[in-house]
């Protein structure tokens, strides 16, 4: 495993990976906190096209990432975190949408959980997933931080603004 922290407008992001690809993107008091112990050395080389692609996406140019992902989760999980990618840059969709495309409508609950165990934040955007009502519920770097990328994704968050400037 290896490790970089970046700057972006929301902070510093660690970004954490392995021999098969992306397994992490942590946001400063990420909830529920990573295991720093598994991040292993801090090696900046070793991500050079995430970082890139973020920095693609901060500046507006990419609305999807083309990274390996290898983001460690249930079987489960890793089917909800796959619709997540399918839901298109700068909208959203309820949980109960997901639990839908599923084929497990009532599995409302557990795709929530699902949801907020994502590893890989922003890469898989679980930000873009709302309560029913269409209110902005939990988010794993907070819902401030939520707001901001949403309202990035729709092009009102101003480029280079930080999150200070939202707030």
């Amino acid at each position: 495993m290896k490790h970089t922290i970046i700057d972006s407008p929301i902070g510093p992001l660690t970004l954490v990976r392995g021999d098969a690809g992306l397994t992490g993107l942590y946001m400063p008091d990420h909830s529920p906190a990573p295991d720093e112990a598994r991040f292993g050395d801090r090696d900046d080389a070793a991500f050079t096209d995430a970082v890139q692609q973020l920095g693609e996406y901060w500046a507006g140019e990419r609305t999807a990432f083309d990274l390996p992902l290898a983001g460690m989760g249930t079987p489960f999980q890793q089917r909800v975190w796959a619709a997540l990618r399918a839901i298109p840059y700068g909208e959203t969709r309820t949980y109960g949408w997901i639990a839908e495309q599923l084929g497990q409508p009532t599995a409302v609950r557990a795709v929530g959980l699902a949801n907020g165990r994502n590893p890989l934040s922003i890469v898989v955007p679980c930000h873009r997933v709302v309560g029913a009502s269409g209110a902005l519920t939990g988010y794993a770097g907070g819902v401030e931080r939520k707001r901001f990328l949403l309202d990035h994704e729709r092009g009102a968050a101003l480029p280079g603004a930080g999150l200070d400037s939202v707030a």
